[in-house]
């Protein structure tokens, strides 16, 4: 049967892109954000500075490659993906990234047989037709209870019943399918279908961890507009300002620089910057305050700019606290960037790092973590951290990592935050972030 069929017996309509009328598909596929791109001045000021600008149809090309390679690789013949940063990867299609991650109303199918279908929101079937992979864009049906209502139930059902005839048309029999997230009822009925569910976090993950050539062209105009938003904060950091005015700075400069959110608000400042992680609030900037800040920004062509910055607000000099933890992160910083090298395990990258005393110091979280569209795979922490959740593996060339650095007193004062962005290679890192670290 062919999908048009079997999803009329799922009782939904469902349309190919030749089906789609002339104005819808010339709103996709001329006038969607990603095909419009960041524009022609944007585009002249990364060429300038001398920027390749990236083929986003060959990242589109290689990410659905690596997602079916990674797929055939683990035994599966197809993907159900409902995560937007995995919908993105695989069909180069967004709409409402932030929303839709807290209310699951769009997914996608990717089969190993070539097969790829879009479940889109409301009247939004028109955001994939610039993608000629994508052969199939069907109305979604959610169960969530914000959506569904009492009838989440039923909704899943139907769900259910339009996606085990797409796994009957796709796979053969006993099909083993990877699923990134999926309610509780869904999971049920797939399995009493027949379907074995497997882990799709996991091969998402390890399908995303290598960059092709040109999301590392992307990912470098990203940073230019990142690092450029933070110069603009940087000239206009003064005492008398709120941190979230300065933070405000830095969301109006990746928007209009083709950006598209930023995850966190975390910016603080003062006695606010240890322990860390607030977010930025009403405080009143005082001179001689640390001022510092993580970026975690996806920006231009939806690739993630995860760098850190402490500085000094004010014409004044550092005190002596101030100036001893800075100088401990950036030692931190500077010594752990050097061991991002090719063929290093994961084991021996946690027991090489450098960091102060845990007795006298906090620390981050991590030491090290995957970027791309979003922080991504592998995490990787602190040598006493090891034999409760270090997990081994290898670095390879196209992996970006981030090097983190927090540091701060626990006997009291302003902590440092420092991180910058760096590419695995065959001849070492490439840092790919280059805001000065200076804190004045």
């Amino acid at each position: 049967m062919t999908g048009k069929i079997l999803a009329s017996m799922a009782g939904v309509t469902t349309e190919t892109q030749s089906d789609l009328p002339d104005d819808i598909r010339a709103a996709g596929a001329e006038n969607h954000h990603l095909v419009l791109g960041p524009g022609a001045a944007l585009e002249a000021e990364w060429i300038a500075d001398g920027l390749s600008l990236p083929d986003t149809a060959a990242i589109r090309d290689y990410r659905l490659g690596r997602v079916r390679s990674q797929m055939a690789a683990m035994g599966y013949e197809g993907a159900i993906l409902s995560d937007p940063m995995n919908i993105r990867y695989a069909t180069d299609s967004t709409n409402m990234q932030v929303w839709v991650s807290h209310n699951p109303s769009r997914y996608c199918w990717v089969g190993v047989d070539g097969s790829l279908i879009v479940w889109e929101f409301f009247e939004c079937d028109f955001l994939s037709a610039h993608n000629p992979h994508v052969q199939e864009v069907r109305p979604a049906v959610s169960s969530i209870y914000f959506i569904a209502g009492s009838r989440y139930e039923e909704k899943a059902r139907k769900w259910s019943a339009e996606m085990l005839s797409v796994i009957g048309e796709h796979c053969g029999p006993n099909p083993k399918i990877a699923v990134d997230y999926l309610g509780y009822q869904e999971f049920q009925l797939l399995e009493a279908g027949g379907v074995t569910v497997g882990n799709g976090l996991e091969m998402m993950e390890l399908a995303r961890r290598i960059k092709s050539s040109d999301e590392i062209k992307a990912m470098k105009c990203a940073v230019h507009a990142c690092e450029s938003a933070m110069g603009e904060m940087r000239d206009a950091l003064t005492p008398g300002m709120t941190e979230r005015e300065v933070w405000a700075m830095l969301h109006a400069g990746n928007i209009k620089r083709g950006g598209e959110w930023i995850e966190t608000q975390i910016l603080s400042s003062g006695p606010r910057t240890n322990p860390w992680m607030q977010e930025a609030s009403s405080r009143i900037i005082e001179d001689g305050d640390i001022v510092a800040y993580d970026t975690d920004l996806v920006g231009a062509y939806g690739m993630m700019c995860d760098i850190s910055r402490s500085w000094l607000a004010g014409d004044g000099t550092p005190s002596a606290a101030q100036q001893r933890v800075y100088d401990l992160a950036r030692h931190q910083i500077e010594h752990n960037s050097q061991l991002l090298t090719a063929g290093k395990t994961f084991g021996d990258l946690t027991h090489e790092l450098w960091f102060p005393s845990v007795e006298e110091y906090r620390h981050y979280c991590v030491a090290y973590h995957g970027v791309g569209q979003c922080d991504e795979y592998p995490e990787i922490l602190f040598p006493h951290m090891w034999e409760e959740s270090g997990f081994d593996g290898v670095l390879e060339p196209g992996m970006v990592l981030t090097t983190e650095a927090f540091v701060g007193s626990r006997f009291g004062g302003e902590g440092i935050k420092l991180e910058e962005q760096y590419l695995v290679t065959e001849s070492g890192p490439e840092q790919l972030s280059s805001f000065p670290l200076d804190l004045c």
